[in-house]
């Protein structure tokens, strides 16, 4: 089952969510297309999406981590809230490690999320993301409209800028495409890692980071 607008279209005040539809994709999408018993060929896995790659650090990083995450999952925003700090300061901001994080929405509130994000432009995303992740108890609601209003304007989102954004056909499609392509590499929850490659499965910790990135960073 595929995203589509009018699965979350801006109503009368509210967004409407139906909060299983996706959900239930992503489950015949697991049952249809098995995981792969070996890590995805590196070519397809590094190709990017069709509204671009979001990345933090140096291209030529010897080391090369990409996450996908979903912005209503709580293991995801815990690990950027402890793990993925350390991480930055440690190897993506001194050049040692490159950090791609993609989209792998669970339901229609997090495509939401990631929408808002992905419209406030290359600058915003990464901001964005950790203020919605920093904030998830707040707008992972019954009624998410007025917080994540109020986030997006944080990021420098007017209200009409919001609403066009959350009616992008194009943006979600993106999202969407992305999705469907970390189905066919094995991703089956959030957050699932990709260390140069090679598939972890749950929010790994930084030792075990550590450990898998050792060797790549031997001078």
């Amino acid at each position: 089952m595929n995203l589509t607008r009018r699965e979350f279209a801006l109503g009368t005040g509210a967004l409407a969510l139906t909060g299983v539809g996706i959900l239930a994709g992503l489950s015949i999408a697991g049952l249809e297309r098995p995981a792969l018993a070996q890590n995805p060929p590196l070519t397809e896995l590094m190709a990017p999406g069709p509204l671009g790659e979001m990345s933090l650090g140096d291209d030529k990083a010897p080391v090369t981590i990409i996450e996908y995450a979903s912005m209503t999952c709580p293991h995801c925003a815990h690990f950027h809230e402890t793990t993925y700090q350390e991480l930055k300061t440690k190897y993506i901001d001194t050049g040692k490690v490159r950090f791609i994080f993609r989209e792998f929405p669970l339901d229609q509130l997090a495509a939401a999320g990631f929408m808002l994000a992905r419209c406030g432009g290359k600058e915003r995303f990464f901001p964005m993301i950790e203020i919605l992740f920093h904030q998830q108890k707040d707008w992972v609601i019954q009624r998410p409209l007025q917080p994540l209003m109020a986030i997006a304007k944080q990021a420098g989102l007017s209200e009409q800028a919001f609403n066009e954004c959350l009616k992008n056909q194009q943006v979600l499609d993106g999202i969407e495409e992305v999705r469907q392509r970390a189905v066919k590499f094995g991703v089956q929850s959030t957050p699932t890692f990709f260390i140069n490659g090679k598939l972890f499965r749950g929010a790994v910790t930084m030792p075990e980071i550590e450990k898998e990135i050792a060797p790549y960073l031997k001078s």
